[in-house]
């Protein structure tokens, strides 16, 4: 399908932002070449020739409509979802997929990676940026959810020193219990620490436990990043609780 008919209205194609643009062209460019290969120049030729025919752009938006695409097709390499093709034909500004965009193949998929790369990695604890970031880059938000929360369990483990019998909820109580726990700072008020004993207990219970026994489902990207967010933090917290 031609990105003329996967988005028939110019306005709405120029209202859009590179990266969500990108997806389309990246969609219709992949459904409509048969030997892997892309350039840029299919895409002004489609159109050119549809400009005036069936779903026309009108022709005073023609230049902008091509400044969008050139925009789009310009993120989709910032992104590695496009690589030049080996030799003189990469020279010569034909394209192919890149590793990324192997598994993108139908809508849900194209816009769960536009919004995981929208969320910015760095603000992902080193711990969990990578791995965490691609998997809900790819709409596995399930997946990204449990390894986060798994890495929160793991570090507060060994950072307190705890035998690898002590899992879950119990072993964040035992960790940040107000009085005896190894992660505990007793110069803070004691409502503190009691807090975020609760929080840390709560949060491995809620995000990390359901998905070690049951299948979780997850629908939408700023849910599994706003969870994965939440693990991030409490790695911060951790770090900050090791010895020095």
């Amino acid at each position: 399908m031609s990105l003329v008919n996967l988005i028939p209205d110019a306005t709405v194609l120029l209202a859009m932002p590179p990266e969500e643009l990108g997806m389309y062209v990246l969609q219709a460019m992949t459904q409509t070449s048969r030997s892997g290969q892309m350039h840029i120049q299919t895409l002004y030729n489609d159109i050119a020739r549809t400009a005036g025919r069936e779903s026309p752009y009108p022709p005073q938006l023609l230049g902008e409509v091509e400044g969008a695409v050139t925009e789009a097709w310009q993120w989709l390499e910032n992104q590695l979802l496009i690589v030049p093709e080996p030799g003189i034909n990469g020279q010569n500004g034909f394209r192919r997929l890149g590793r990324r965009a192997k598994d993108l193949r139908t809508s849900e998929q194209f816009k769960a990676f536009r919004q995981g790369a929208a969320f910015p990695r760095a603000l992902l604890h080193p711990a969990i940026a990578e791995r965490v970031w691609i998997d809900v880059m790819r709409g596995e938000f399930e997946k990204a959810v449990f390894v986060a929360f798994k890495t929160v369990e793991v570090a507060v483990r060994e950072t307190g020193a705890f035998p690898d019998t002590d899992i879950g909820v119990t072993l964040m109580r035992k960790a940040f219990h107000p009085e005896t726990g190894p992660l505990t700072r007793l110069a803070d008020p004691v409502a503190e620490r009691e807090a975020l004993q609760q929080l840390f207990a709560g949060a491995i219970g809620s995000y990390k436990n359901p998905h070690s026994h049951r299948n979780v489902t997850i629908n939408e990207a700023a849910e599994a990043q706003e969870m994965v967010m939440l693990a991030s933090h409490l790695l911060r917290i951790v770090d900050s609780r090791r010895p020095r």
